[in-house]
């Protein structure tokens, strides 16, 4: 985990001031795609490493608690057992980085994480997920809900049509109000970079996130058609080195798309 964020007040000379150089954005991206990958051992170790950053989500429709419970366990021994004793791995513990469900079963989940007495974090997405277009009193009870049964950590959506249309303040504030709901919960904010429309909107949509105490900032929610791309990642890690520089505090950062079932990974610097 990394250290909370307490957030700042917001700077909307620094966010209206903002720019991004869409080439030199894509320049880098494609410096970083033809970067080597690393082989052998190296790559093995890459990969284990990947596993503890996954959220192992599932969020569908047809979610029931046999399901969860299956997927908690899978969370707690995310890799065959032979494949770890080959490595001379099976003593180190990996786990994923938690379990991520909707509201509804976030009981289910942390029930069965403490019957495994298992300390491992349940997520939940919260704010009218995928799409946040429900009103506002009904976002933050949603977040109140899931701290109640047990979340250690809030996926939350950011309004979209307020960052469209450049309504930085009222964004600002709803966000603000998440943070508050979320107590001792970790807040992730879900920008759904898909339907921001520029590279400026997602940089500008991450410092106002970070500005209002977001301890991640997150690219997807996986239901928009284009999740996490490299030049996206990108900006949204040249946004969190900016806030850095400016604030000292440190934010996480993670990729996320693909199906309703597919695992969000996600790492912390």
């Amino acid at each position: 985990m990394c250290a909370r964020n307490p957030g700042t007040s917001l700077d909307l000379e620094w966010v209206s001031k903002s720019r991004v150089n869409t080439q030199a954005v894509l320049k880098r991206a494609q410096q970083i795609q033809s970067f080597r990958l690393p082989k052998k051992q190296w790559q093995a170790a890459w990969l284990l490493r990947a596993v503890t950053c996954i959220d192992l989500t599932t969020l569908s429709g047809d979610d029931t608690p046999s399901n969860v419970q299956r997927l908690c366990l899978k969370a707690l021994q995310p890799i065959r057992s032979d494949l770890l004793q080959d490595m001379d791995m099976h003593h180190a513990g990996i786990t994923t980085a938690a379990v991520c469900v909707y509201p509804s079963r976030v009981s289910d989940a942390v029930k069965t994480l403490k019957a495994a007495n298992s300390s491992l974090p349940v997520a939940s997405v919260a704010t009218g997920f995928p799409a946040g277009q429900t009103p506002l009193q009904t976002r933050l009870e949603e977040v109140r809900l899931a701290v109640a049964d047990g979340a250690a950590e809030i996926d939350i959506v950011i309004n979209r049509t307020l960052a469209l249309t450049g309504q930085w303040q009222a964004l600002y504030e709803e966000l603000v109000q998440f943070r508050t709901a979320c107590g001792n919960a970790h807040m992730k904010s879900i920008l759904a970079i898909g339907e921001l429309g520029t590279f400026t909107n997602v940089y500008k949509a991450s410092l106002v996130s970070m500005m209002a105490g977001s301890d991640f900032i997150k690219t997807s929610t996986g239901k928009e058609a284009v999740n996490a791309t490299i030049p996206v990642a990108v900006v949204m890690s040249r946004a969190i080195r900016d806030y850095y520089i400016r604030t000292g505090y440190k934010i996480g950062f993670k990729p996320a798309g693909g199906s309703a079932r597919s695992p969000w990974f996600g790492w912390c610097w």
